[in-house]
């Protein structure tokens, strides 16, 4: 069998998702290709007839990222639960002629941030103040809620905080909402930025605020991972933080997708090489 995958968002033009999962295909010794879909969302005419393909069995399996991650939510049979808790899909898989949405980015960013924090001892608070509230935000908060963390949200716009925090808080969990003029009276272990803040090509930018320094014993996770070390990350570690980007989480998600595809889990460490190789 030969796979025919893809990536569907707007723009594509600096995606890393053909790299890796070409890679995939060649460390599971598989045929196959990975193509990118750039449609406008001013174009659903191309998204619909792209979704029929899928659904006929020309193409079997896509991924989805900005701006299409909640635009396809309706046109989609199903999705599962942590899609559905999340409400946004990041991969799309057929059964039985059915298009089903998931989401692989809350469980990618689980296994890569519990991977950065385990040799580290940082496991045990499960404190974290997450940086953002948009879908990246809802995948992030929903992971760690589900692990049993307490989670705080801090957002220019607290209503959209306020939103997340209503629809994705447990009878265990409560999330707290933030603002960020007191962000320096957070006491927790973990601090994730999930907005695009320091991201190519806004290098000098940093969702920390100016002036307000990073609590001590604190590990900094940042999502952006183009650059490979924002401006966020190289003042964190300049003040003696572990900091990481996020090439971790965009490979776990990714060989998550790939694995729901062909039921086949390639090797993280084959598909980091092939990132290093093509830089």
């Amino acid at each position: 069998m030969s796979y025919t995958l893809g990536l569907l968002g707007y723009p594509l033009g600096h995606s890393l998702s053909p790299v890796i999962h070409t890679a995939a295909l060649k460390a599971c010794g598989l045929h196959g290709t990975y193509s990118l879909f750039p449609i406008p969302p001013e174009h659903p005419q191309e998204l619909l007839a792209l979704l029929a393909r899928l659904r006929a069995g020309e193409l079997h399996g896509l991924n989805v990222t900005i701006p299409h991650k909640q635009t396809v939510l309706p046109l989609l049979d199903a999705l599962t639960e942590t899609a559905q808790a999340i409400g946004a899909v990041n991969t799309i898989f057929v059964r039985q002629g059915h298009l089903i949405g998931d989401n692989t980015d809350a469980p990618g960013f689980l296994a890569d941030v519990t991977r950065f924090l385990q040799p580290l001892q940082m496991l045990a608070a499960k404190s974290a103040l997450v940086l953002g509230a948009g879908g990246s935000a809802r995948a992030v908060v929903y992971a760690l809620c589900q692990a049993g963390w307490q989670v705080a949200v801090s957002t220019r716009r607290l209503e959209q905080a306020q939103g997340l925090a209503d629809s994705l808080k447990t009878a265990h969990n409560q999330i707290e909402i933030l603002p960020l003029d007191a962000l320096h009276t957070w006491t927790g272990t973990l601090l994730v930025n999930t907005t695009p803040l320091g991201m190519t090509p806004h290098l000098e930018t940093s969702p920390w605020p100016e002036g307000v320094a990073l609590p001590k014993g604190v590990a900094v996770y940042d999502l952006v991972y183009n650059p490979p070390e924002t401006r966020f990350v190289r003042e964190a570690r300049a003040a003696g933080s572990p900091a990481t980007s996020g090439l971790g989480m965009l490979i776990e998600q990714a060989a998550l997708a790939f694995e729901i595809w062909t039921g086949h889990s390639p090797a993280r460490a084959l598909l980091s090489q092939a990132l290093s190789h093509s830089a």
